[in-house]
């Protein structure tokens, strides 16, 4: 086996992993002592510059990123969901204090600061790099050869010399086949923030060598952020503005949902602030009805409040996995800012979203030409496995009992990682 290391660039979370010459794989971390991390939070924090620096000058990733944000409020740019750009012919950049900044350059700034809070920087020791893709792009028209050329340009920047790219349900299934003791058909779901994929292969060991058959893959754009955005749109927007109504020339109009939209997704807010439609929407304000409304929302863009709004709705998500009911408080709305959520109602809001995996799921059964029945064991990964209604789903078509999941945020690396040692490593590559 050769050195490798898997990069699982998530749209929520991004991992690295190493595998050694002996085939053993390791987590890598960043940060050190109480600030050790081995899964990184996918944002990028942008700190205003002094006047003879350049604007990444004092950019961080991580937590450092989330700290920065959070001691100096109103003079950074906050980026997030950075990965869901990728494939989107929409976006060109974003300026950041005077500098115009492409999916490339923001993907190179993310890995070098993520370097930085390692001993070693990513492109040290020559080994080979696998990178994660997404079977479908997130976005309304993902362009796939447009987003694997921007992940080219930017790793072609740290001076790797042998970089493949996989599926990440493929990765996902290397990892989970790591248990298994015989042949099995294998199922893979990974719930990432951005998009749902799917993976149908065959295992089995010969000697004691793991041989792999793809059968299958599928999935679309529709995840744990899609979820999220569910609650903030029935929870948030509401006391934002949404559905407000504003006057011109002596008509009364809706102040245009798609502004509250840009808000409530955590990718479109990293450029909102920057846009046209945001500079629209301040000369608006004037002529709203609600003004006050409007007023915070506006407020609540100016302050970059969109990465506490993500971790509120995202933690209430996650509590409503194991509880019928929590309450999402969030100060920046007002002081005394609380509502209930119920996970019935969050179940009634995500219906169309699950009917969608649904038909995505029977798509990928019906390409490999199987049935339910025919698969023996069936993997979930990723946070928003978590969630009842997506677990409910799959043992309804499965069973329960062949229902499994762990390492939900570091099994795409680690089969990277994996697959990357093997001598058949370029066999599993795709979009080469």
């Amino acid at each position: 086996m050769r050195p490798a290391l898997g990069l699982d660039f998530g749209t929520s979370n991004t991992v690295l992993t190493g595998v050694d010459a002996s085939g053993q794989a390791t987590t890598l971390t960043f940060g050190k002592g109480a600030e050790e991390v081995d899964s990184l939070p996918s944002v990028l924090c942008f700190l205003e510059p002094g006047r003879t620096e350049q604007a990444d000058a004092r950019a961080d990733v991580g937590p450092w990123a989330i700290r920065q944000f959070l001691d100096h409020t109103g003079e950074c740019r906050f980026l997030q969901s950075l990965k869901t750009f990728v494939a989107s012919r929409l976006f060109r950049g974003t300026g950041i204090f005077g500098r115009q900044f492409d999916f490339e350059a923001l993907m190179e700034v993310f890995l070098r600061r993520a370097g930085s809070h390692r001993d070693a920087p990513l492109d040290a020791g020559g080994a080979r790099l696998v990178i994660g893709r997404p079977v479908t792009f997130a976005g309304g028209a993902p362009d796939e050869a447009l987003a694997m050329q921007r992940y080219r340009n930017a790793l072609s920047r740290f001076g790797f010399s042998d970089v493949m790219f996989v599926y990440e349900p493929v990765a996902a299934a290397f990892a989970f086949a790591q248990r298994l003791e015989g042949s099995a058909t294998v199922l893979v779901a990974d719930f990432g923030g951005g998009t749902t994929d799917f993976s149908l292969m065959r295992f089995s060991r010969d000697g004691g060598r793991l041989q792999a058959e793809p059968l299958g893959h599928g999935g679309l754009g529709i995840a744990g952020n899609t979820l999220d955005y569910r609650i903030v749109d029935k929870v948030i927007l509401p006391h934002l503005g949404k559905g407000s109504q504003y006057r011109s020339m002596g008509k009364t109009l809706e102040v245009p949902p798609n502004l509250f939209s840009n808000f409530a997704h955590w990718h479109l807010l990293s450029v909102f602030k920057a846009s046209a439609d945001y500079r629209d929407l301040k000369k608006m304000l004037p002529y709203c009805i609600d003004e006050d409304k409007i007023e915070l929302f506006i407020e609540l863009v100016e302050t970059d409040q969109g990465y506490p709004l993500y971790k509120a709705v995202s933690e209430a998500k996650a509590r409503l996995s194991f509880t019928e009911e929590t309450e999402i408080r969030f100060a920046p709305i007002g002081k005394d800012f609380v509502a209930t959520v119920t996970r019935a109602d969050f179940e009634t809001w995500i219906e169309h979203d699950l009917q969608r995996i649904d038909e995505a799921l029977t798509r990928t059964l019906d390409q490999a030409g199987l049935q339910a029945g025919e698969v023996d064991q069936v993997f979930l990964t990723g946070g928003t496995s978590f969630v009842p209604a997506i677990r409910q789903l799959f043992a309804r078509r499965f069973g329960p009992e062949r229902l499994s999941g762990g390492e939900e945020l570091s099994s795409v690396a680690k089969g990277l990682a994996l697959i990357g040692a093997r001598e058949d490593a370029r066999s599993w590559t795709v979009a080469e």
